[in-house]
C-alpha cells in the first residue's frame, strides 16, 4: 500500500494543484498509514478539558484503537496515560467517573495514583503479602502520553517525537494572544453539537478551512457574511482557514448580546477567524464566543464531529442568556448541517477511477492545499524526527 501510494503522495508536494489520491480516503490501509504517521507523530486533539473537570475525574478515550485515559490530578492538572494495567494489560477504566484518588485494576487490584505511580500490588508475594523481592513498583506505573492543554482542548503526541506544542503552534498562539487569558465558560447541553458523517475525516477539515463554497452551500449565511467579505488564511504550517470581516453577534429580541472578551480592541470588533488546526480540530473565534470541533475518524469511511461552544463571561452561561445560547447553537447547527451533504458527496466521489486528487485552484483553494501538503509531508515522514516506540 505505502509503495503504491508514495508516488501519488509525492506529487502533492511537487504540484500545487494536485490533491491527495483516493486511496488516502477510502481504504483501511490509508487510515493505518495515517495512524502510524500523522496521528502518532503530531499533536492531535484527544478531547475537551471540561470532560475531566474535577480532581480525581478520569475519562477513558479510544483514540484510533489506542485505549487512553485523561486524568485530573489533585493539583487540577490534566494528564494522559495509556489506559492499561502494567501487570496483564487489562483496561483500567471503562466509564468516565471520579476515582477518589486511586485507579484500581479490576483484575488483580493493582492500584495507581493520579500521577500514574503504582502504589499497591495486593498479594503479589502470596496471600496477604503485597511486596516481592526484586520487584520495583516505581518501574511499573502507568505509561504516560505526552499531552498539552490549550483553549480548553487536550492534545497528545503519542510518539513523543514532536517538538513542543508551544513551538509547533507558536504562530496561532501569537495570533490569538488577545484571548490567552480568556475564561472559557461552557454551559453544557445548549453548547454542544454532534454530527456523524459517512465520509473520511480529512474531508471535514478541507471543507471547513475554505469559504469558496459559501454562496451555494450556505446561501443564508452568505446573505450577510458574503464570500467577498472573507479572505483565506493560507499558512504554510500547522493550520489554515478563513477570516470574515463582517462578524455580527446574535442579539436577543430586547437587543441583549453576549459580553465580549474585555480588552480586545478594534481589531476583533467585526472579525471572526475559522481555523482547521491540523490534524483533527476545527476552531472558530469571535469577540463574544469561541468554539472547537473535535474530528474523530471512525474507520476510513465515517467520521464523528463533536462541537463545544464557550463564552467569555459567567453571565453568558447563566440562565438569563439561555435563549440567546440556544439561538447561537441553532445558527451553528444549521451551518454545519448544510455541509453534511457536500462532504458525504465528496467522499462518494473518491470511489471514482476518474478522480485523481482533483484540482486545487491557486486563488480559492490555498487553505486546502496547505492541508494536503502538510499531510503529504507526514505520510512520507519527510523532515520528521524519528518516533520512539512508547511515549
Amino acid at each position: 500500500m505505502v509503495d503504491l501510494l508514495e508516488s501519488d503522495i509525492e506529487a502533492v508536494l511537487s504540484d500545487n494543484a494536485r490533491g491527495l489520491p483516493n486511496a488516502c480516503y477510502n481504504t483501511d490501509e490509508g487510515l493505518a498509514l495515517e495512524q502510524r504517521t500523522v496521528f502518532s507523530d503530531s499533536w492531535a486533539c484527544l478531547g475537551f478539558a471540561h470532560d475531566t473537570a474535577k480532581p480525581g475525574d478520569v475519562t477513558p478515550v479510544d483514540f484510533l484503537g489506542q485505549p487512553l485515559i485523561m486524568v485530573r490530578d489533585k493539583a487540577s492538572r490534566i494528564k494522559v496515560f495509556h489506559n492499561i494495567c502494567s501487570h496483564r494489560g487489562v483496561v483500567l477504566v471503562e466509564e468516565p467517573g471520579n476515582c477518589k484518588g486511586v485507579i484500581r485494576c479490576p483484575y488483580h487490584s493493582w492500584c495507581y495514583d493520579l500521577e500514574g505511580a503504582l502504589r499497591r500490588t495486593p498479594y503479589i508475594g502470596g496471600p496477604n503479602v503485597d511486596t516481592v523481592e526484586g520487584f520495583d513498583r516505581s518501574q511499573h506505573g502507568l505509561k504516560p502520553v505526552r499531552s498539552h492543554v490549550w483553549m480548553g482542548l487536550v492534545f497528545v503526541n503519542l510518539s513523543g517525537s514532536a517538538p513542543p506544542f508551544q513551538e509547533v503552534h507558536a504562530d496561532l498562539i501569537k495570533r490569538w494572544d488577545a484571548f490567552a487569558d480568556a475564561p472559557l465558560v461552557h454551559s453544557q447541553g445548549d453548547s454542544t453539537l454532534e454530527f456523524n458523517l459517512k465520509a473520511n475525516w480529512k474531508l471535514t477539515i478541507e471543507n471547513y478551512c475554505e469559504s469558496y463554497h459559501l454562496p451555494w452551500v450556505h446561501p443564508a449565511l452568505n446573505s450577510y457574511s458574503r464570500l467577498e467579505d472573507h479572505e483565506n488564511l493560507d499558512v504554510s504550517g500547522a493550520y489554515s482557514g478563513q477570516i470574515t470581516h463582517v462578524y455580527n453577534p446574535i442579539l436577543s429580541p430586547d437587543g441583549n448580546s453576549f459580553a465580549p472578551h474585555p480588552g480586545l480592541g478594534e481589531h476583533w470588533e467585526t472579525r471572526g477567524e475559522y481555523v482547521s488546526l491540523f490534524p483533527n480540530v476545527l476552531l472558530g473565534i469571535h469577540k463574544d464566543h469561541f468554539f472547537a470541533v473535535l474530528i474523530q475518524p471512525d474507520g476510513p469511511n465515517r467520521v464523528q464531529e463533536r462541537m463545544e461552544i464557550f463564552y467569555f463571561t459567567a453571565e453568558s452561561a447563566s440562565p438569563d442568556f439561555a435563549g440567546l445560547r440556544e439561538a447561537n447553537l441553532r445558527t451553528w447547527r444549521t451551518v454545519f448541517a448544510e455541509d453534511v451533504g457536500v462532504v458525504e458527496s465528496m467522499h462518494r466521489g473518491r470511489s471514482s477511477r476518474a478522480f485523481k486528487g482533483g484540482v486545487l485552484t491557486p486563488v480559492m483553494d490555498g487553505p486546502t492545499r496547505s492541508f494536503h501538503q502538510w499531510m503529504a509531508i507526514r505520510l512520507l515522514r519527510r523532515n520528521q524526527p524519528a518516533a520512539s516506540a512508547v511515549a
